[in-house]
């Protein structure tokens, strides 16, 4: 694969990972020729390993642990048993009082800057509001918020007790929110009256008031006046603004040292059926991952400029907070990322003199496909790294990207999930930058390409799969009776090891990794899980529609291409205004993005003979996969369905 990118000697001798390399060998004796053997050390020898970011990252524990890794046997294994910490305190441990901590702006034209000071005092006066509302640890405090400075002071409040962090961005629909935050009962919610996308305000006064109706665990409402400063007066007395929260003298701000593997935050992954799955991690096994990321894999140093395009709904959201252990400034933009002009996020870039730009890979592949000369615009002489995830970044827009972007800069394509917030695979300034490949498996993670069989393979197609413990994988799955759901959903076509759901190919030679998609059937939409059911109850909605199968292919070149099958009643066509009706039931229920690319009409739904829908065959057939190798045909109810598909994927 062609060589784009070399870090410089200089680049190296500065980086994180080397000065990691040198602290092991003065402090432990260990030397490694390379990130292969630094690599092969780390999961052979995982307990020593994380033990070293432990000391090497001089975390502060308010009690010692007294075992490293209780078992090796997923998912019932814990991490440092015996620690009390908090996440918190250690992002206020970076704090200097007139240094910049966040940079905010908006399609808008807001422009925010937040010294560490006033974000100390604003999480003090959260602190202090929360605390009063007995607010305390393992209570749970939701957020329906854009990517705004308020949504990141809120978190840290929260972390500082104790408390139990999650949120959704305010594009998703009533339903969509309620199916999340209705499984934790939350304590207290924190809202906004509205954004702004595309040059557009979207009014959400009626979806946070019936948000509400259907949290009856609330005891208290906290607004935000983001697109109306009058916002207030379209709610009852019941409802506190923000901004009067942050008047209040919170005094110096304290933090509740928990348990290393005490709830920081839920975040949810939709699977092909029922609710989406909620998914607890810990502050430790975070706290831990996140240093070793940012440093060693992402470069991050003190000072720096630290930007991910990102909705609070994305565990990028969650991601981007730990930019600040590092003592960084975090860079929060909301918004559209291509208004006014398609190039915006670069004028953005320039103007604030970013130094980690992160996004989506569906962006980058966007740039490309309008053909736009970055370089040529733009200046971006700060930009030292371009971050890619949410989908595979294909090989032409790694090129597109040093011939139209940067020429000199660290591309960090990057992949791992919801699941544990954070990269299973990512950068290394040890390692080149190769068109279309991924750079190296990240340090702890232990992970492999199986064939179908479980065997190891390299060169060629296999499962991704983690076969030793890390600590960010979820504590649990919330109101998830005997581990029940965690473990049908990672452990059970390979026992013992996780499972993850993409297809992925190791280059022996390079040590580098290719991501081909997921290959279960949960839909992945521009960085975003989305799962079937949730289509499926909207459709359901529709009067006209007797059945759907919704698929979504990742395709060469980075397209996405997300059909939606449906089987009409009789006496129905499907006409523009079902497929209308429909595309709105999606947008109203849940969010944009459940919108498929297309709807087409078939005679019947595939059906295993048990009655369920065969989401992940069918996707096979129309990725063009051998027939023999994607259905088995005698385990279906209706096997004369399948025709349909075989030939439309003809057209594909």
């Amino acid at each position: 694969m062609k060589k784009l990118w070399e870090a410089s000697g200089t680049f190296k001798q500065k980086s994180h990972l080397t000065a990691y390399c040198n602290w092991l060998k003065r402090n432990q004796g260990l030397s490694f020729n390379n990130y292969q053997d630094l690599w092969d050390w780390s999961i052979e020898n995982i307990e020593d390993f994380w033990v070293s970011i432990w000391n090497y990252f001089k975390i502060k524990s308010h009690s010692q642990y007294n075992q490293v890794l209780s078992s090796y046997n997923m998912p019932n294994c814990t991490w440092f048993g015996g620690a009390t910490l908090n996440y918190s305190e250690h992002i206020f441990r970076q704090s200097k009082p007139s240094q910049t901590a966040i940079y905010f702006s908006n399609e808008s034209g807001i422009n925010i800057e937040i010294s560490w000071q006033e974000l100390e005092e604003k999480v003090a006066s959260m602190v202090s509001y929360l605390k009063s509302l007995g607010v305390k640890r393992k209570d749970t405090v939701v957020a329906f918020l854009p990517n705004v400075p308020e949504a990141t002071i809120a978190f840290l409040a929260v972390n500082s007790l104790g408390a139990i962090w999650s949120s959704t961005s305010p594009d998703f629909g009533t339903e969509s929110v309620v199916n999340r935050f209705a499984q934790i009962e939350p304590k207290v919610l924190i809202a906004v009256d509205g954004y702004s996308y595309n040059g557009k305000p979207y009014d959400k006064t009626n979806t946070v008031k019936e948000i509400v109706a259907s949290l009856p665990t609330l005891k208290k409402v906290i607004l935000l006046p983001y697109i109306n400063e009058n916002a207030l007066d379209n709610f009852s007395d019941a409802y506190e603004d923000i901004n009067t929260i942050f008047k209040i003298d919170g005094g110096t701000l304290q933090f509740q040292p928990v348990d290393f593997n005490h709830p920081i935050w839920v975040l949810y992954s939709s699977g092909t059926t029922g609710l989406p799955k909620a998914i607890v991690h810990s502050h430790g096994g975070i706290l831990l991952e996140h240093f070793k990321y940012m440093a060693f894999h992402n470069d991050v140093h003190e000072g720096e400029r630290y930007f991910w395009f990102t909705t609070t709904g994305w565990m990028m959201w969650n991601f981007l907070q730990s930019a600040l252990l590092m003592g960084a400034s975090i860079v929060l933009y909301d918004g559209c990322p291509t208004y006014p002009k398609f190039d915006s996020l670069w004028n953005f870039s320039d103007d604030l003199s970013i130094n980690h730009f992160g996004t989506s890979a569906p962006y980058l592949v966007a740039n490309m496909k309008k053909q736009i000369d970055i370089k040529k615009a733009h200046n971006l002489s700060s930009i030292r790294s371009i971050s890619s995830t949410g989908a595979p970044l294909p090989a032409e827009a790694f090129d597109y990207v040093y011939n139209h972007i940067k020429n000199d800069v660290w591309l960090c394509s990057m992949a791992g999930g919801t699941d544990v917030c954070t990269a299973f695979v990512g950068g290394t300034p040890f390692y080149n930058v190769r068109s279309g490949e991924i750079q190296c498996r990240a340090l702890g993670v232990s992970l492999y390409a199986l064939d179908d069989l479980g065997n190891t393979v390299e060169d060629d197609l296999g499962e991704m799969v983690i076969n030793k413990p890390m600590p960010s994988m979820p504590i649990y799955f919330w109101n998830d009776k005997d581990n029940a759901r965690y473990k049908s959903s990672y452990f059970e076509d390979y026992p013992g090891k996780w499972r993850h759901g993409d297809f992925i190919k190791i280059n022996s030679i390079t040590n580098g990794l290719t991501i081909y998609g997921r290959s279960d059937a949960t839909l992945n939409r521009h960085g975003i899980r989305i799962g079937t059911s949730e289509i499926y109850s909207a459709v359901n909605k529709i009067k006209a529609i007797e059945d759907s199968l919704i698929i979504n292919l990742e395709l060469e070149g980075g397209k996405h291409f997300m059909p939606l099958f449906v089987k009409l009643k009789n006496g129905y066509g499907l006409s523009e205004e079902i497929k209308t009706k429909i595309n709105k039931q999606l947008k109203s229920d849940y969010s944009p993005r459940h919108v498929p690319d297309e709807i087409i009409e078939v005679q019947d739904i595939p059906y295993t003979i048990s009655g369920k829908k065969m989401e992940a065959p069918i996707k096979k057939i129309l990725l063009k996969m051998p027939i023999e190798k994607s259905i088995n045909i005698d385990a279906m109810r209706n096997p004369e369905s399948v025709q349909f598909f075989i030939e439309f994927a003809k057209k594909i």
